[in-house]
Parts: C-alpha cells; sequence; structure tokens
C-alpha cells in the first residue's frame, strides 16, 4: 500500500493518538479506556498509510499522488 498520508496530517495523527492513549493515565472514570482508541490514529500516523483513505480514494501527501 502506498504511502496516502502528507506531513501535517501524521503530524495531527500522532499528537491526537499520544493524547487519547495518556487518557487512562489521566481520567478516573469507567470511559477512560476509550482512550485505546489513540492506538489507531497513532499507527496510521507512523506509518504513514490509512485504508480508510485507501478505501475512499484520499491522499493528503503531495509527494505521492497517484498516477
Amino acid at each position: 500500500m502506498q504511502i496516502n498520508i502528507g506531513n501535517i496530517d501524521r503530524l495531527i495523527r500522532i499528537v491526537i493518538g499520544l493524547v487519547l492513549l495518556s487518557l487512562p493515565f489521566w481520567l478516573d472514570t469507567p470511559w477512560r479506556w476509550l482512550g485505546l482508541i489513540g492506538v489507531m490514529p497513532l499507527v496510521t500516523g507512523l506509518a504513514g498509510r490509512c485504508p480508510g483513505y485507501r478505501l475512499l480514494g484520499r491522499n493528503t501527501c503531495s509527494s505521492h499522488k497517484p498516477e
């Protein structure tokens, strides 16, 4: 699968992923485990590939445009 996430999009995903993953450490409610959702944006941000973008035909990476 080609890289389809641009640098700004990757940075935003990594930051959001890290913030969500930190929620279980900061919250004392049963909802704190929803922070584990942060795994997905973190992994897609680090890998630079998003299966959802591929299904939708979206590409935010300027240097890897489909031909």
